[in-house]
């Protein structure tokens, strides 16, 4: 079992102590891949079969094709996203192939959002979105749990103000 150093947000190692997305997140991408490819597999199939011929329709099945690639790209990409609050800033790491490390000291922050659109709602989740100074270091957290969301922005907005009390 590993016990904290005197660092906030580090293990006795010194490494972060990453948090991941819930679970909420990928069957809401997933299902939001099913609907779509599977509605342009239905209305290619369709299109195709009453105007080319039923030998045409056939190419309806590369959506279908391209659900299954589709499957296991969001598996591997849900995956990868994480974060770590550590003591003067937060980590956000995600990426497969273009792995992508980004740290917003909280110093920086001006605004941090919540938000959560219908389907989100639905399913549970809700998005944080931190602004900086420098656009280029905006960061978000998609596939929170609300409470956890609402949390980190208040903790977020918190260590914020403490931390830009200088500027």
């Amino acid at each position: 079992m590993e016990t904290g150093s005197p660092e906030e947000g580090t293990t006795a190692g010194g490494e972060p102590v990453w948090t991941a997305l819930r679970p909420g997140l990928l069957r809401l991408r997933r299902l939001l891949l099913v609907v779509w490819l599977g509605l342009i597999a239905v209305a290619a199939g369709v299109v195709l079969g009453l105007t080319a011929g039923p030998l045409w329709s056939a190419f309806a099945l590369l959506p279908v094709a391209g659900a299954v690639w589709g499957w296991r790209v969001l598996g591997r990409n849900w995956r990868s996203w994480r974060y770590a609050e550590r003591a003067d800033d937060l980590l956000i790491s995600r990426g497969v192939l273009w792995h992508e490390e980004t740290v917003v000291p909280y110093g920086r922050m001006q605004l941090v959002e919540v938000t959560s659109g219908p389907v989100e709602r639905r399913f549970g989740l809700a998005t944080v979105q931190l602004h900086t100074a420098a656009a280029a270091t905006d960061a978000t957290i998609p596939g929170l749990d609300p409470a956890e969301a609402e949390r980190l922005r208040d903790r977020l907005t918190e260590l914020g103000e403490a931390r830009s009390a200088g500027l």
